[in-house]
C-alpha cells in the first residue's frame, strides 16, 4: 500500500508554514512505519506494549483532532473521545487503509486551521481533566502545534520499534 499525506502546508507563510511542515514530517515518518502491512499486522501486538501500529495510528488521528479542536475552539470544553482509551487500539472493523484515510483527512483539517487562524499566539483554555492543575491552564496555538509535532514524533518512535519487531522493517531501511 503506498500512502502519503499531501502536504499543502507548504504554502503557508513563515512560522505558521514551518510548524506544519515540521509536524508533516513527522506524520511522514510514522507512514514509513505502515508501508505494506496488512490488517493482521497493523492490529498485532510485537513487544509487551499494549501498542500495535494501527492503534498508533488511530490514537494520532485522534489526538490531533482535539487538539485541533482546542486550539480553533478555544472554549476549554473537552472534545468528545479525548479521554476514550480506545483510541490507543484498532478495533474490530478497523482496516489499515480507513485508519490513513481518516489520519490524512485529520491531518488536512489541521493544516487548514492553522492556516485560518488569526496568528499563533491566540491563547486557548485547556480542557479540564483528571490531572488538571487547580488553576486554569492557557496554551497558544504555537505550543499545541509544537506539542503536536511532540506527540507525532513520539509515537513514530514507538511505531518503527513495532514494525522492526513485527517483520525487521524500520525508518532508516525503508527511507
Amino acid at each position: 500500500m503506498a500512502f502519503s499525506l499531501e502536504n499543502p502546508a507548504l504554502s503557508l507563510p513563515g512560522e505558521r508554514g514551518e510548524l506544519v511542515h515540521a509536524l508533516a514530517e513527522q506524520r511522514e515518518l510514522l507512514l514509513i512505519t505502515v508501508r505494506g502491512i496488512s490488517d493482521g499486522q497493523a492490529a498485532q501486538r510485537t513487544t509487551v506494549s499494549e501498542l500495535t501500529l494501527g492503534g498508533i495510528v488511530n490514537h494520532l488521528t485522534q489526538g490531533e483532532r482535539v487538539w485541533t479542536q482546542i486550539m480553533v475552539k478555544g472554549d476549554g470544553e473537552l472534545p468528545e473521545g479525548m479521554l476514550d482509551v480506545e483510541q490507543y487500539r484498532m478495533v474490530e472493523g478497523d482496516s489499515i487503509a480507513g485508519l490513513l484515510e481518516r489520519y490524512a483527512a485529520v491531518a488536512r483539517a489541521t493544516e487548514e486551521a492553522v492556516a485560518g487562524l488569526p496568528d499563533l499566539d491566540r491563547r486557548a483554555p485547556l480542557p479540564v481533566t483528571p490531572w488538571s492543575p487547580p488553576e486554569p491552564e492557557y496554551w497558544s496555538a504555537r505550543r499545541i502545534l509544537l506539542h503536536l509535532i511532540r506527540e507525532t514524533a513520539q509515537h513514530a518512535g514507538h511505531a518503527d520499534i513495532i514494525r522492526e519487531a513485527l517483520d525487521g522493517a524500520n525508518t532508516t531501511a525503508q527511507r
